[in-house]
């Protein structure tokens, strides 16, 4: 069984990105109207924050401490592809009749459940919040007539707190597992 040592050097990137997101959609949420998450703050925050903090090569090579794999790179692209995968097949079903809960919920735990893929890219601390961010929306569908307000902020701040966490407390690690079996 071949062995598959991960190194973890990028989470000061990763957090300062769930910051920023959970900023983006925390202020989106505010604002939201009829559409919950208003949908113009939350795609000119995210595609600004994008490029500032994941395409800019300064920012990124400012916040790196250490090299990424080729393995880590295709695991960001392949979770990127299930992130769609799984948004389309769960809030996509609530489009025809644009219920925004529904579609929004299905937004956040397809983004809960991709985090759990960017173990791969950032270790543990992200299936930590993949695990949030799954329950958060879960509970939204159990618990109905709360409204999105409290599992948008909710999920905002679980991607703050994640954030804040990596960015300024988290260091590089390493994880030893086996390919085949994916630990």
């Amino acid at each position: 069984m071949k062995k598959l040592e991960l190194e973890f050097n990028h989470k000061k990137q990763g957090g300062l990105w769930l910051i920023s997101i959970g900023v983006v959609l925390a202020v989106a949420t505010a604002f939201g109207g009829k559409f919950i998450v208003n949908p113009i703050i939350f795609l000119a925050g995210y595609y600004t924050f994008f490029y500032l903090v994941n395409v800019n090569r300064k920012v990124r090579e400012k916040l790196s401490q250490g090299s990424i794999s080729k393995f880590q790179i295709k695991m960001i692209y392949f979770s990127i592809a299930v992130l769609f995968l799984l948004m389309f097949c769960i809030a996509g079903p609530f489009i025809p009749s644009w219920n925004w809960r529904m579609i929004w919920l299905g937004v956040m735990l397809a983004t809960g459940l991709h985090f759990l893929l960017w173990y791969f890219v950032h270790g543990r601390c992200m299936v930590i919040l993949g695990i949030i961010c799954t329950i958060i929306p879960i509970m939204g569908y159990i618990f109905p007539d709360a409204g999105y307000l409290p599992f948008g902020i909710a999920d905002a701040a679980a991607k703050l707190g994640m954030g804040i966490y990596m960015l300024f407390f988290s260091g590089p690690s390493t994880s030893v597992g086996s390919a085949d079996s994916h630990h």
